[in-house]
């Protein structure tokens, strides 16, 4: 029994890997894989959350040359350097603001398949609307953002505590409306998780320490180790397919398993 456990949890953390940079909903997909295969970490959802370490610390390591950079050239008074980091700080505050307000209310009343499959269609229609303004962009690299650019995206984070939204997703489309790139929306969407995610897994297992078992942490540690592993094969992946597509191909994918899963679960 406890063997197949254990496999639930590398399962669902290969999910969260896979899934926490793509515009298709995570948490979205925790919740339903979890209901389909009856796995039950505890009841504040911690497993959920301190898995999503891994696929950070992922992004982390990918872009570990980027962000040794931008901390040399914040400490060394380099201009951009600061800006940047500062517009992340920005972004990052909105979340944790509402999170913190509204955290019960959304794990008590929000996680649920049937938020998750109305999330995930509405989600993939906001999608196909933007992807069809055929705009064009007035920045073309995540750096070069805007402090009315990080708050926009800032807030449009905050829309990902809906379960089935996706942080990415609405991290990337807030970034597209307020006039990045793709390429830029998706690279500053890795950073903002940083902050963003960091400080929710901190956040919850401080909340819920009373309720971590030795079979909990063993469960968090097979599953952080898969979702680093997949992270890392999804991550580059996305930058360089956003770079020649649009994302029409994520708001099909959303429509159709919201469609499935209203069937399955009505």
């Amino acid at each position: 029994m406890e063997n197949f456990e254990l496999l639930k949890a590398l399962f669902l953390g290969l999910i969260e890997g896979l899934t926490e940079f793509l515009p298709i909903s995570s948490t979205g997909h925790l919740i339903l894989f979890g209901h389909l295969i009856d796995f039950h970490s505890d009841s504040g959802r911690v497993f959920e959350v301190v898995i999503q370490l891994g696929a950070i610390l992922a992004v982390c390591w990918l872009y570990r040359q980027k962000i040794i950079e931008l901390i040399r050239g914040f400490f060394s008074g380099d201009v951009a350097a600061r800006r940047f980091a500062i517009n992340v700080l920005v972004a990052f505050i909105p979340a944790v603001v509402i999170g913190v307000l509204a955290v019960d209310f959304i794990k008590q009343v929000l996680f649920s398949p049937l938020v998750v499959a109305f999330a995930l269609i509405i989600g993939g229609f906001i999608i196909f609307a933007v992807e069809a303004r055929n705009f064009e962009p007035k920045t073309i690299e995540a750096t070069d953002i805007t402090l009315k650019q990080a708050i926009l995206v800032g807030f449009a984070q905050c829309l990902a505590m809906i379960p089935g939204t996706s942080r990415s997703g609405a991290t990337i489309i807030g970034g597209m409306l307020s006039g990045l790139s793709r390429k830029a929306a998706t690279e500053f969407s890795f950073f903002l998780a940083m902050p963003t995610m960091l400080g929710a897994a901190t956040y919850d297992l401080i909340r819920n320490a009373d309720v971590l078992t030795s079979d909990n942490l063993i469960n968090i540690s097979v599953g952080f180790v898969a979702a680093f592993i997949a992270a890392l094969l999804v991550v580059k992946a996305l930058v360089k397919f956003v770079e020649k597509h649009t994302l029409r191909v994520f708001a099909w994918y959303r429509v159709v398993l919201g469609i499935i899963l209203l069937f399955v679960f009505l």
